[in-house]
């Protein structure tokens, strides 16, 4: 495998630039909240926590002031690369209108805390049990009252700790993760981007663990071997068994376009959790749904999240427990909110469209490749692999956030997708729209000349134009094939639920390079797909 190499980042410029960040959140959240909101006030100090190993983990520790105690305990270990004030706003908010004790951390590793990052390791979830028992001791918490929450990495720890620490009676993870190497390496395909940049941030803004940096040291030598070793003691996924026997709470809330943790993982993982669960799916990459309510502006996702807590850690008859626990709203446009009993319940119907051969005409897109509703065997389709197309899966948080904010979504002129490079199909029009809802699913079958090799998937609609949005996709990376020999890949694609409109077309892609992933399709070699009559390639569309 090539290694990965980017060009270094002025490490200074960055750093100067996080702590300017860091001021202006500390100004907005540290500004006193309005009088009509506030039922009681709060106090804020920066505290030394002594963890199990002697590692000192820097805190902010807001404590509401006019209520009687014990206070119910709200521990938060930071982001990744991020110092603890990233949630004084919201743990202000926290601590003033609902009266709860909030511990935010520096996870290990970075901005004042010490030690070296560990990545989710043993030590992180140890030291949020510290964090724990501190606060226990040295505040009026409740013991009998412990939730946790976070952002990304402080989502993911605070799901491992829950595995760990029955004392965790409710759990609220945004933009985290369940499964890392699904998250990292879906696919057996390797995810530069948010490699890259988690890399990047780690060494600008932390110190690296030994963990860590023997884990870079293997990936730029195109080993992922400690990576796929250390993922699964890192997965919450691997642990559901004890979240549930613990009875933990847990409200998971993500973006569609997370770029670094893909939302089709979290809804596996949320239905099998057996306990009090609730799921938001949300437009937006990265972090990008709850950063504004982290700094204490109105948000609906940590609106709920205190809502959430209000049940499970005070009891409150709020009737959160009485609503359908799946919230979704769509990609596109401004849709309401829709809730569901769970998540196969987005999903109401299917339309499965068999692909036929593609054709190498760039003017007659509407109907190079059919997308029918019979089988369509006994054809192939070759193309020239190791360069991209016009086709792509858009940038890390980047893409996610103009969907999000802007309506913008990653786009394509189908008619420039190169016919040499790429195979395309595309479905009659839908009349009256249609509401694609769930996961998309693909079965083609191809046949490589080199024994790795990697195509993508994409789902696109298309307006009469040619002019269409990304709804979906995924990455496939062929390992140890026989060059010459078919393989038949079934996988699925990226969560969405997106309102096609109507007189639109849906569109299929498939092409061997992205520039999120990293390809094992080189320049030179061809991948050629088949639709053999035991495996008839096909797409199925889930429909709400």
């Amino acid at each position: 495998m090539t290694p990965v190499r980017t060009r270094p980042s002025p490490g200074a410029r960055l750093r100067s630039l996080s702590c300017v960040a860091a001021a202006a959140v500390a100004v907005a959240t540290l500004s006193p909240a309005p009088a009509s909101a506030v039922t009681v006030a709060s106090t804020i100090s920066y505290e030394t926590i002594v963890s199990h190993d002697g590692t000192e983990l820097k805190a902010k520790v807001i404590t509401p002031t006019g209520a009687e105690g014990p206070h119910p305990l709200l521990v938060m270990p930071s982001a990744w690369a991020t110092p603890h004030i990233l949630y004084v706003g919201a743990a202000k908010k926290l601590a003033e209108e609902s009266g709860y004790q909030v511990v935010a951390y520096s996870s290990r590793g970075f901005w004042d805390s010490g030690g070296g990052i560990e990545v989710a390791g043993p030590e992180d979830r140890a030291d949020a049990s510290a964090v724990i028992d501190w606060a226990l001791e040295n505040t009026e918490a409740d013991v009998d009252r412990i939730g946790m929450a976070g952002i990304s990495y402080g989502g993911g720890i605070s799901l491992l700790t829950a595995a760990e620490d029955p004392r965790v009676k409710a759990v609220g993870s945004m933009s985290g993760w369940a499964d890392l190497e699904a998250s990292l390496y879906p696919n057996e395909t390797i995810d530069v981007q948010s490699a890259e940049l988690l890399l990047l941030a780690g060494n600008l803004l932390g110190t690296p663990g030994e963990a860590l940096k023997e884990m870079e040291r293997e990936y730029r030598r195109g080993n992922i071997d400690p990576i796929l070793e250390m993922a699964p003691d890192r997965s919450a996924a691997t642990k559901v068994d004890q979240i549930n026997a613990n009875g933990t709470a847990v409200m998971m809330a993500h973006g569609w376009n997370d770029g670094m943790f893909p939302a089709a993982h979290i809804a596996d993982f949320y239905e099998e959790l057996s306990g009090d669960k609730r799921l938001m799916l949300t437009p937006g990459d990265h972090a990008t749904p709850e950063a504004f309510g982290a700094v204490g502006l109105p948000n609906e996702v940590w609106e709920d999240l205190g809502r959430w807590f209000d049940h499970h850690l005070k009891g409150e008859d709020n009737g959160i427990d009485a609503e359908a626990p799946v919230r979704v709203r769509p990609n596109n446009g401004n849709g309401d909110w829709t809730s569901h009993a769970d998540w196969p319940s987005v999903t109401a119907g299917t339309d499965e469209y068999y692909l036929d051969r593609p054709s190498t005409s760039w003017g007659r897109w509407q109907s190079s490749g059919a997308m029918e509703a019979e089988p369509a065997t006994g054809w192939n389709y070759g193309f020239r692999t190791g360069i991209s197309t016009t086709a792509r899966s858009g940038t890390v948080i980047l893409s996610g956030a103009l969907q999000q904010f802007f309506d913008v979504p990653t786009g394509v002129l189908l008619p420039t997708v190169d016919r040499y490079r790429a195979a395309v199909w595309t479905s009659p029009a839908y009349p009256d729209g249609a509401r694609v809802a769930g996961v998309p699913e693909v079965t083609f079958t191809v046949t490589p000349t080199t024994a790795d090799q990697s195509v993508f998937v994409y789902l696109y609609a298309i307006n009469a134009h040619g002019t269409g949005s990304l709804l979906s996709h995924a990455p496939y990376t062929l390992r140890g094939a026989v060059p010459g020999e078919p393989v038949t890949v079934e996988t699925e694609m990226s969560s969405v639920v997106w309102d096609v409109p109507a007189g639109h077309r849906l569109a299929v892609v498939v092409d061997s390079k992205d520039l999120r992933y990293d390809s094992e399709s080189r320049i030179g070699n061809r991948v050629t797909v088949t639709s053999p009559e035991e495996n008839p390639t096909k797409v199925t569309i889930p429909l709400g």
